[in-house]
């Protein structure tokens, strides 16, 4: 079993790089095209039903590139063969739409060449999707004057202290700075464990001491400093309510937000019971291999350890919405959510990104455990949102692409391709871009020329047997240096020195960037 998780866990590491920067990766057939009719499953919907179901065929058939030649239509794409296209055997929507859920569905299969239908109570890992559950647990705390937000956490936790060291000396790890990722805290995630494996406590986990499979949990930056993604800031959080209610995790979530917003599908219980395991999706890697065991066990419960539905995050999104504008206070006041909701740095906020504004204002948050992609949106005025959870390490370019069919459907103002516009340029150019580039150590963007046309592609070095790489993809000149592709919203700028020679290519794509050094 350990030779089997190391393998997994090599295979989805260089998969995680390449879905960094790409949006789609070649996937092999390996199985029967699935017909749409038979995806669909436990259809819930509260409008009139033959217009919905118009409108629900559309966003099926409608799913988009992020990007778009201007003056061309963009491509259409069904979600049965994105699907195929991405190795991903289930997924689950929720549609939200003037302060409801409009409808739901499920699509696919719990494990690929299996026969049972995801359904509406199929559970998925929510992965980060749990943090948006953990701030509003804390604040509810806050409300009830058992935490602070500002004070430093040692005063509060008693079962383990946060390390003091010269970076603690001056400014402490407070709950603010743990849930807008701004306390200087290591670790981003987590990898999970094997279901028969022995499972780290918290503090084997706090401590870095095996059976844990990461590091300690430290500070190893000046809080307040700065942003930095911390899943170990809410590994911290979780210890925190823990000391200061004296109740396990899975208890509080349920009695203090699952049970009153009517989540009754969702469990922070890890490992499943027996009974929720078998309503579960299994995970899958991206050559579209069932994870060993179905999945991997997440004891980071407030990081990363929600089991759950799309209809019930739906819950969650709409209870955030209406607590906003003070018509429902189930777990936070008005002035708790909006304070949840306000940015601590840049569009980071209390467990939330917020995004846009006026008819664009926006929060969300995404999930990415090893199998599991998913996102949640929910926009502040208007009631509309989207709730889309899959069961595969491919899932996150298929849940954007699902998304912006929604945006096209519903009328939302964000998430809709990007117009990009082609200059001409002499190919010849090309050949001082032909080479190799370390996007990240062993993962190569290997950029060739065929006739007028640059291509680039992605991939591990050394593959392992059961990786996938990057089709070649062509690339399109918006100027002499800079150029992107039409199946991904990354932007490629070729960097030249001094002597006009190509020494690296940054690699854009929304607010990340990667510098890729040419080695070849």
């Amino acid at each position: 079993m350990k030779r089997i998780f190391t393998l997994q866990k090599g295979v989805v590491l260089l998969s995680l790089l390449a879905t960094l920067v790409f949006s789609a990766l070649t996937l092999a057939q390996s199985e029967p095209s699935l017909a749409a009719a038979s995806l669909k499953t436990n259809l819930h919907q509260t409008a009139d039903a033959p217009n919905l179901a118009q409108r629900i065929e559309r966003v099926e058939n409608g799913l988009l590139p992020p990007a778009v030649v201007k003056g061309e239509t963009p491509a259409k794409m069904k979600l049965a063969d994105r699907m195929q296209f991405y190795k991903t055997p289930g997924v689950s929507i929720a549609l939200i739409n003037d302060g409801r859920i409009e409808w739901a569905r499920g699509y696919g299969v719990l494990e690929a060449g299996g026969k049972e239908p995801v359904t509406l109570g199929t559970l998925f890992q929510a992965a980060s999707n749990s943090k948006s559950l953990a701030a509003m647990l804390a604040l509810r705390l806050v409300e009830q004057g058992k935490l602070d937000l500002d004070s430093d956490v040692n005063k509060r936790l008693v079962s383990w202290k946060v390390p003091e060291n010269e970076f603690t000396k001056d400014q402490k790890v407070t709950l603010r700075r743990l849930l807008s990722h701004t306390a200087g805290v290591t670790e981003a995630g987590f990898l999970g464990y094997p279901v028969d494996s022995t499972l780290p406590n918290l503090r084997q986990i706090l401590e870095g001491e095996k059976p844990a499979n990461s590091r300690p949990i430290r500070v190893d930056m000046k809080p307040g400093a700065g942003f930095r993604y911390s899943g170990g800031g809410y590994v911290i959080l979780q210890q925190l309510v823990m000391d200061v209610t004296g109740k396990s995790f899975p208890e509080l979530m349920q009695k203090t937000l699952l049970q009153k917003l009517g989540m009754t599908h969702s469990t922070f219980q890890q490992p499943l019971s027996p009974d929720r395991a078998s309503r579960a999706a299994a995970g899958h890697l991206p050559n579209g291999v069932e994870i060993t065991g179905r999945w991997f066990v997440l004891p980071e419960l407030a990081p990363a350890g929600l089991w759950t539905t799309p209809t019930d995050l739906a819950r969650l999104v709409i209870e955030v919405q209406k607590s906003r504008l003070g018509k429902s206070n189930k777990v936070l006041s008005t002035a708790s959510t909006k304070r949840m909701l306000t940015p601590e740095i840049d569009n980071v906020a209390l467990g939330w990104l917020v995004d846009g504004q006026g008819s664009s204002a926006r929060f969300s948050f995404s999930g990415s455990n090893v199998g599991y992609k998913s996102r949640m949106i929910g926009y502040m005025n208007s009631g509309q949102g989207v709730v889309v959870m899959t069961n595969s390490e491919n899932g996150g370019e298929l849940v954007v692409e699902i998304i912006r069919s929604v945006a096209a459907e519903y009328g939302w103002p964000d998430f809709h391709p990007r117009e990009k516009v082609i200059v001409k340029v002499d190919p010849r150019i090309y050949d001082s871009y032909v080479g190799e580039y370390e996007i990240a150590p062993g993962f190569i963007l290997f950029v060739t020329r065929e006739g007028d046309k640059l291509l680039s592609r992605a991939m591990p070095i050394p593959t392992p047997p059961s990786a996938t790489g990057q089709p070649k993809s062509e690339m399109f000149p918006e100027s002499e240096t800079t150029f992107f592709v039409k199946d991904s919203d990354a932007q490629f700028t070729f960097v030249k020195n001094d002597k006009g020679r190509v020494i690296q290519v940054n690699i854009q794509r929304s607010t990340r960037l990667f510098q890729a050094r040419k080695i070849k």
